[in-house]
């Protein structure tokens, strides 16, 4: 699956992942390929993926929202 991490001021991350894990506003979920489409704010909080070579990516957040849909993850981060 694809995803894009955008910040006012710049893309700080997009490509293939595994899985994403995240903190909404309700408490830490994963997204995996396939998953329901959903869209939900974020915490403030760390975004954990996994990319296609099984490498971490971390990234720390002070909130934002994320669509995902049809394999494809946005998240506007502050």
């Amino acid at each position: 699956m694809k995803i894009s991490i955008i910040t006012p001021d710049t893309t700080i991350f997009e490509g293939e992942i595994k899985n994403a894990q995240m903190i909404g506003t309700d408490g830490h979920f994963e997204l995996r390929p396939n998953h329901a489409p959903i869209i939900s704010a974020l915490a403030k909080g760390e975004i954990k993926l996994t990319d296609m070579q099984d490498k971490e990516h971390k990234f720390f957040i002070n909130g934002g929202l994320l669509e995902m849909s049809d394999n494809t993850i946005e998240v506007l981060a502050q």
